[in-house]
């Protein structure tokens, strides 16, 4: 049975205390939040020890994982000390503020020869993994170039928020939902060898943090990577595509505001004219944060491989470091 302390009692800590108390092979023993009230009213939900110091959680013998859902600016500093303890740790997205902290956090835990997990979580949407099984399997030929567009509209205030601090959130819109992004861009397609981008603060006052940024990649190839991730994208959306030598495979929706998950694999037809479609539709509770936690289980227990190692999280990290690079030199910079 392992053993969990949650540091973070906000939604996303909500969702890792819930799949830590439903998984079979997991107990939650205590969450940690310096709101004291909302530390109380989750140990009260889940029968478990309420704390306002981290410290005393991932101090605590009996804990053998914990689970990193603070705001940026914390998770690089929670996260080493946890591993330095000897716990096993996930982390929600992105790898702290920024590539030093993410290469900090992957040393420690290869030093700590403790799990380390990034909350990727979109990798386990069905349709993303559907996708990327299809991918591998051939379905689409070698991959030419991928689109992607990811946003949701803000809020008023959300410059008074830690997201609109740079000191706490490392970034903008790039770092907050752009991480996804150059995560999955990074599955499919490896790592990109340049990158170039423009950001803008368009609507809401969050100088000199971004609300929009535009991004370009490219690899060694030659293949391109193009995408848009916004906090002006007044209806939710999500949309990615993937095009190959042989057809393509997009994804668009991701559940509830984003719309119902949908894929659409098209097998070119080499003689030209319109390609062999086929849709499949994923009308269903979101179970990523399930089977994210799942997997994190499975690699404490048996140590085989999972999706979100500290590798991962440091390409994502290498990659908007180079983004926001070439945003402020207005040249492409190398990945």
């Amino acid at each position: 049975m392992i053993k969990v302390a949650v540091i973070g009692c906000g939604l996303i800590g909500k969702r890792r205390a819930q799949e830590a108390c439903e998984h079979p092979q997991s107990q939650l023993l205590a969450v940690a939040d310096i709101n004291l009230a909302a530390a109380e009213a989750l140990a009260c939900e889940y029968n478990c020890q309420s704390l306002t110091d981290w410290r005393e959680a991932i101090a605590n013998p009996e804990v053998n994982a914990v689970a990193v859902a603070t705001h940026n600016g914390m998770l690089a500093e929670i996260a080493i000390a946890a591993l330095e303890f000897g716990k096993h740790v996930l982390i929600e997205k992105p790898m702290g503020r920024n590539l030093a902290e993410a290469l900090k956090m992957a040393a420690t835990a290869s030093s700590a020869q403790r799990v380390l997990k990034i909350g990727f979580n979109h990798r386990y949407h069905p349709a993303i993994a559907k996708a990327y099984h299809l991918y591998k399997e051939g379905m689409i030929g070698e991959i030419i170039n991928i689109r992607a567009r990811y946003g949701h509209g803000g809020r008023p205030g959300y410059e008074k928020e830690w997201r609109g601090n740079p000191q706490l959130a490392g970034g903008g819109e790039l770092t907050d939902q752009g991480v996804h992004i150059a995560d999955l861009i990074h599955w499919f397609a490896g790592l990109p060898t340049e990158a170039f981008a423009y950001l803008q603060t368009a609507v809401w006052p969050l100088q000199p943090l971004e609300d929009n940024g535009f991004g370009l990649f490219r690899f060694a190839d030659g293949a391109v990577a193009s995408f848009h991730t916004s906090w002006t994208q007044w209806k939710n959306l999500f949309s990615l595509e993937i095009y190959g030598q042989k057809g393509s495979l997009t994804i668009e929706g991701l559940g509830k505001s984003y719309g119902v998950e949908r894929l659409t694999l098209a097998i070119r037809n080499p003689e030209g004219g319109v390609p062999e479609i086929e849709e499949m539709v994923f009308d269903q509770p979101d179970l990523s944060w399930q089977l994210e936690w799942a997997d994190f289980v499975k690699a404490i227990e048996t140590g085989c491989p999972y999706l979100g190692t500290p590798e991962d999280g440091v390409a994502a990290m290498r990659m908007l470091n180079a983004l926001y690079r070439s945003a402020e030199e207005n040249a492409i910079a190398y990945v």
